[in-house]
C-alpha cells in the first residue's frame, strides 16, 4: 500500500506539468495601439484575427509581436478610424500582399491545391494501407498452401532418402 500515495503525486505532478500555460503573444495587442472607440476596437481585434503575419508561422496579427504584424495592426485601425468597411480594409490588404495574408484564403485555382492536397494525400494512405494488407492476407493464404505442400514434398523426399542411403556405422 505504500505505493499508492507515490503514484497520486506523480500522476498529479505529471497533469501539472502537462497542463497548457498561457501564450506571451496573446497580448500583442499593446495599450498604445488600441482605439478609443470599443466597437471599432472590436472590428479591428476580429479583422487582425482573420489576417495572418507574414513573418510568422500560422499566426495572426493579432496574436504576433513581429515589426511587420504591429504595422499591419496600425493600419487596419488607421483605415477604420478613416470610415472604411471591413470588406474595403480586407480588399485593400489582400490586394497588397495577396492571398496569402489571410488565413483562411479562398478556393480559387491557385489555391486549390492548398485545400486538396491533404485529402488527397490521406486518401492515398487510406488506399495504400488497403492494397497492402490485401496483398498480405492473399499472400498468407497462398502462401500457406504452398508452404504445406513444400513441407510434405520435402518430408517425402526425407523418407526416400533414408532409404537409399547407407547406415553410416
Amino acid at each position: 500500500m505504500p505505493a499508492a500515495p507515490f503514484t497520486i503525486v506523480l500522476l498529479l505532478l505529471s497533469l501539472l506539468l502537462s497542463a497548457p500555460l498561457p501564450s506571451g503573444s496573446a497580448h500583442a495587442v499593446t495599450p498604445e495601439e488600441m482605439l478609443a472607440d470599443p466597437a471599432l476596437e472590436k472590428r479591428a481585434r476580429d479583422l487582425s484575427k482573420n489576417l495572418r503575419c507574414l513573418v510568422c508561422q500560422n499566426q495572426s496579427i493579432d496574436d504576433s509581436d513581429a515589426d511587420l504584424a504591429r504595422d499591419l495592426r496600425l493600419e487596419v485601425r488607421r483605415r477604420l478610424t478613416d470610415g472604411e468597411t471591413d470588406a474595403a480594409i480586407l480588399a485593400a490588404i489582400r490586394e497588397t500582399y495577396g492571398d496569402y495574408v489571410l488565413l483562411n484564403p479562398p478556393v480559387s485555382p491557385a489555391t486549390l491545391i492548398l485545400w486538396t492536397a491533404p485529402l488527397a494525400i490521406i486518401a492515398g494512405g487510406v488506399l495504400l494501407l488497403i492494397a497492402t494488407r490485401r496483398r498480405r492476407d492473399d499472400g498468407e493464404a497462398d502462401g500457406s498452401a504452398a508452404d504445406t505442400m513444400d513441407t510434405v514434398s520435402y518430408a517425402q523426399s526425407d523418407d526416400d532418402a533414408g532409404q537409399t542411403m547407407p547406415d553410416p556405422s
